[in-house]
């Protein structure tokens, strides 16, 4: 079905509403990777077959949503219009929730999320606290779309931003708007989005061929937003990248995405395809005489790659290695033509300020940073998902209200921010407002969004050791300072963490980051130095045990711990002789356990196995 005009759009709009005006509706969050990974598929057959086998396919509505952000309590079930949430759904539950919640609206106790502390039910997902500090503007449509049909998205509101776009605002309108609102580029510097396209819209092309690209290559360990995103509702980056095109003068596009995000590659081609067909996208969108097309590349999974240079390099098909700059993308990017990129974040935004104004969207979060960020919340900590909040917000806030805590009692020791470019934040950082300059001025990086929580348990310096192999498995090796300092540094921090380290180590150290910063051609070398910069900012003294005292105080580190058992704790049960894979720990009932130092390989299992704290290590 090709929609021609504005005019079709709408009356499409409300021919789909009156067409859904279902007595219940079903909505299970399944169209996403953390949903399929939790079971949402049988659930899904489930309902299909129960509803099929009780004759009310016409008057419930099964919908299939893609990730509704808390990742940690999938499959999510909710029943509108009931607003009805259950949690961790499982196929045998199903019969129940149609009997009883759909057909009798009765809640189901037992399926409620149940607060870990207070120990309330939440019958709804406002009451859940993962959800009360939230402000989810680019994921609020989530639980009312099936990201893989493109009729929802135009019956919540879809492509009405676009059509704004097109016949009410100049292109130089547009801009304006973007700039007044304060959108800053989501994925990891916050370059002003507005100053960015103004470049691009001005800039001379040989030909008058313009480019915009969106960047989806995601590579940060731990961050999964933007997949998140294309695979939950593809058509709001979509819409964000036709006015964006619009208003710069471009006539074609490319989505930029890793090979190992298939279902948001999978995503992305159906809603293309769709909005092809629905004239949304491709020759004279809606009439208007403006025409443009999009098309996906998909990359090899190279970190390097998300810096814009290397990103262009890799989508001409040449090596993904940066580029010196000036020119700038915006001047000269793809096969030298004048080139627009931002993530996948920033395009989903622009509908939103279009829809929305931008006096609207510039009210929201703090003075040099508007509007929302998300963040996958991830690592030792209770709540683990996606969540959308207004900069400005605490990490208290984060950690601690909307994250749940941190799990089994232990105590907060540090957050990464900005992936394995950025810096770890301790607990007196707790109270700073998550915005670009704050963050910065903190020792650490906004990022694209990866936010790692560590307890008492963590060993910032094998931390630091972990990012820099990273990185140096991801640098590309064009110059000098990244590729030689960044092995140097991984070779010192392995010595520290094995028992070879000197407490001069750590001055060479914060010399050799500073340098890798300064010398480095593109953004990876010039932030890869953080992690161990900002771990020896703030925690020093672990450094020091490591290099003077040849210690680990989190008992991490193998060369530098021992473990023994405390014989006035040992209840002599044996579980943990039984799970030691090398027969080190032995004794005999109603006497202590004892570990053969000369046998263990401190794997840490009768650690974990232990009931009592019996097993200590030093």
């Amino acid at each position: 079905m090709r929609v021609q005009t504005v005019k079709e759009l709408e009356e499409l709009r409300e021919s789909l509403k009156a067409a859904q005006k279902y007595e219940k509706e079903i909505v299970v969050s399944a169209n996403a990777t953390c949903c399929i990974l939790k079971g949402s598929k049988p659930v899904v057959e489930a309902f299909q077959s129960e509803l099929n086998k009780l004759g009310f396919t016409d008057k419930v509505k099964l919908r299939l949503s893609g990730c509704l952000g808390f990742c940690e309590i999938e499959p999510m079930v909710i029943i509108k219009p009931l607003g009805v949430l259950y949690q961790r759904v499982s196929p045998q539950d199903v019969p129940e929730i149609i009997k009883e919640t759909v057909c009798g609206e009765k809640v189901i106790e037992r399926l409620l999320y149940k607060d870990p502390v207070t120990k309330e039910l939440a019958k709804g997902m406002a009451e859940i606290p993962f959800y009360k500090k939230q402000k989810r503007l680019l994921t609020e449509r989530h639980e009312w779309i099936d990201p893989t049909d493109i009729r929802d998205y135009i019956s919540a509101g879809g492509y009405t931003a676009l059509s704004k776009a097109l016949f009410y605002k100049a292109p130089d309108a547009i801009i304006e708007d973007v700039k007044k609102a304060g959108l800053r580029g989501r994925g990891g510097a916050g370059f002003p989005t507005g100053r960015k396209w103004e470049a691009c819209r001005n800039a001379k092309s040989p030909d008058g061929v313009k480019y915009i690209v969106c960047n989806a290559d995601e590579g940060d360990p731990g961050a999964f937003m933007n997949r998140s995103l294309l695979e939950s509702n593809p058509h709001s980056v979509i819409e964000g990248m036709v006015i964006g095109a619009y208003a710069i003068g471009a006539t074609k596009g490319f989505i930029y995405v890793r090979a190992e995000y298939p279902l948001a590659v999978k995503c992305c081609r159906n809603a293309l395809e769709q909005a092809r067909e629905y004239g949304l996208l491709g020759n004279n969108i809606l009439g208007s005489g403006f025409s443009f097309d999009i098309e996906i590349r998909e990359g090899a999974g190279a970190f390097v790659c998300g810096e814009e240079t290397a990103l262009i390099a890799s989508i001409e098909g040449k090596r993904g290695m940066p580029r010196s700059r000036p020119p700038f993308p915006a001047i000269s990017g793809l096969w030298g033509r004048p080139t627009n990129i931002n993530n996948v974040e920033t395009w989903a935004n622009v509908p939103l300020i279009i829809n929305n104004g931008a006096d609207w969207y510039s009210k929201i979060g703090t003075a040099g940073s508007k509007g929302t960020k998300t963040f996958s919340l991830v690592g030792k900590i209770n709540n683990t998902g996606i969540i959308e909040v207004p900069f400005g917000i605490t990490l208290r806030e984060i950690i601690f209200d909307i994250g749940g805590g941190i799990p089994g009692g232990k105590k907060f020791k540090a957050v990464q921010t900005g992936g394995p470019s950025g810096g770890c934040l301790t607990e007196k950082h707790l109270d700073i407002p998550v915005d670009y300059e704050s963050l910065t001025a903190a020792g650490s990086i906004m990022g694209s969004g990866g936010m790692i929580v560590m307890d008492e348990t963590t060993c910032m310096v094998d931390v630091a050791r972990y990012f820099m192999k990273f990185l140096a498995e991801e640098s590309c090796g064009k110059c000098v300072p990244c590729r030689e300092g960044i092995d140097r540094m991984l070779d010192i921090l392995t010595d520290i963490t094995e028992g070879r380290g000197k407490e001069s180590d750590i001055a060479l150290l914060e010399e050799l980051g500073e340098v890798i910063k300064e010398g480095s051609l593109c953004g990876l070398g010039r932030t890869a130095p953080n992690p161990v910069l900002s771990t020896i900012r703030y925690f020093r003294d672990e450094y020091i045990a490591h290099t003077r005292d040849k210690k680990c105080p989190a008992g991490v580190c193998k060369a530098l711990i021992t473990f023994s058992i405390d014989e006035k704790k040992c209840k002599s049960c044996g579980k943990c002789a039984k799970v030691c894979p090398t027969k080190a720990v032995s004794g005999k009932k109603k006497e202590p356990y004892r570990i053969d130092k000369e046998k263990c390989i401190k794997c840490g299992l009768c650690r974990d196995n232990c009931k009592f704290g019996a097993v200590i290590v030093s």
